[in-house]
């Protein structure tokens, strides 16, 4: 068993102001080098500052409460605490944000997505425009120019309503991917 002391030359100092008699070790040789250290960064991108790489949430549309005659209802997706998805990618490591399918997009009708509830459909569309002009269909990408600071990529939402629905929550799932 090796036994390991730090000697401090202060402390010599201070025992020898005491009166106490020092007596500093007989060295033979000495030896000096370095201590290397060493980090590997490898390029990544956060979204919602989370820097998971599967099951990430991304956000949440809520179009709110509504009666079950309303003809639309427009709705913002919010990711963390704010509005829009926040993603920050390494300086120099633009991504592409890319919008896939819902579970229920084969009910859209004439729209592109569906949110399914009591075995009825409300159809809606994502948008990246708040006047809601510019639809993101499913497999359109968003490219993410990445300086190192947070980008904020807003998306919008507007839902149709039916003739007939029943009362109940509707919901969708849409899967999203960020590739970098």
């Amino acid at each position: 068993m090796s036994m390991i002391s730090l000697r401090r030359t202060s402390s010599i100092a201070a025992a020898a102001c005491l009166g106490l008699v020092a007596t500093s070790p007989s060295f033979a040789a000495t030896v000096t080098g370095q201590v290397d250290a060493t980090i590997t960064l490898t390029s990544a991108c956060e979204v919602n500052g989370s820097n998971g790489t599967t099951g990430v949430e991304f956000g949440t549309i809520d179009f709110g409460s509504q009666t079950t005659l309303f003809s639309q209802a427009d709705g913002e997706l919010v990711g963390g605490a704010q509005s829009g998805i926040s993603i920050q990618c390494s300086p120099g490591q633009d991504a592409t944000l890319t919008f896939l399918a819902g579970i229920n997009d084969a009910d859209a009708g004439a729209y592109t997505r569906a949110m399914a509830g009591n075995g009825q459909f409300v159809p809606y569309n994502l948008y990246i425009d708040s006047g809601r002009q510019t639809v993101l269909d499913n497999g359109d990408e968003l490219t993410v120019v990445a300086d190192g600071s947070v980008q904020t990529i807003p998306v919008y939402a507007r839902a149709f309503g039916n003739d007939g629905l029943a009362a109940g929550t509707y919901s969708d799932t849409v899967q999203v991917s960020l590739e970098f």
